[in-house]
């Protein structure tokens, strides 16, 4: 059963990172711009003068933060920001997305049109101080997660309502060949968002639209879903001591205000106990 974990409502609520070092959840809501937190009974906040989407950590007092122009180093205690990376920043129309640390210490990381744009968008990764495009022409970038085993990874464009799997080379974390068609979520009508894996190898998937976080098998086999009081569900992470809480993103965008009012915890972060066992998430290796 899920509960509400932080009442603040988020427009987009979006890339919810456990950091383990801190035991802290951190999050954003892109539309308004803002890193969003809480120590335990305390809610904090960073505004931003653009999209902010997704993190990493570095250590225990800087993260690695994804924007609509860059990949930055952000200090928490004084909340400066130090640029590592440009990222689209001469695309207007674009904006940062999904994004994950991989077990190499790089830093994946997806762009979108601000409005959705068709095939506007890519997917990138940032390792030993290269920013690298691997997918070009994607609209909605999500579902960026890897195994523990580091043998692939796995994305979407959210558009397709395909999940995707990509190998990856032991040593380096590159991709090897051609991605495949890990799940095609078409026939069913389910739009993939973001994405973890869990100790196992199961990916469980935020299914935005449908309220819930489902899981598939490493085989691509349905297992179970973790349902949340609110419609779009966007990103799930595993946090907590044990790594057994399930966190989730959700938003209120594209809401209207009735369902708003009549449900108003749309757009609120959730959490769930005892769901499942996560893993860590990576350093991000400067």
């Amino acid at each position: 059963m899920s509960t509400v974990f932080d009442d603040r409502p988020c427009e987009l609520g979006e890339g919810p990172l456990w950091h383990p070092e801190r035991q802290q959840l951190f999050w954003f809501d892109i539309v308004g711009k803002r890193l969003m937190t809480r120590e335990d009974e305390e809610q904090h906040s960073w505004d931003f003068p653009e999209h902010v989407s997704a993190a990493g950590w570095i250590d225990h007092d800087t993260l690695l933060i994804a924007s609509e122009t860059g990949l930055w180093r952000f200090d928490l205690p004084t909340g400066t920001r130090e640029l590592l990376a440009p990222l689209e920043a001469d695309n207007p129309i674009t904006r940062s997305n999904d994004g994950r640390a991989d077990p190499w210490g790089g830093f994946w990381i997806g762009t979108m049109g601000k409005q959705a744009e068709p095939g506007a968008g890519s997917i990138y990764r940032y390792w030993q101080g290269e920013l690298r495009r691997l997918v070009p022409d994607v609209t909605i970038s999500n579902a960026i997660c890897f195994t523990p085993d580091r043998s692939c990874a796995y994305f979407s464009d959210t558009r397709t309502r395909q999940v995707m799997r990509w190998n990856l080379s032991a040593k380096t974390g590159w991709p090897k060949g051609d991605p495949d068609v890990f799940l095609d979520l078409r026939n069913e009508g389910l739009n993939p968002d973001g994405a973890v894996v869990d100790v196992d190898g199961n990916i469980w998937i935020a299914q935005w639209g449908v309220g819930r976080v489902a899981v598939y098998g490493s085989d691509g086999r349905f297992l179970k879903a973790t349902s949340f009081h609110a419609d779009h569900t966007s990103c799930p992470a595993f946090g907590g001591k044990d790594l057994d809480t399930l966190f989730c993103t959700t938003a209120r965008e594209g809401l209207s205000v009735t369902a708003i009012e009549t449900q108003p915890s749309h757009g609120m972060t959730f959490a769930a106990v005892n769901v499942g066992q996560g893993q860590a998430e990576h350093r991000v290796i400067l």
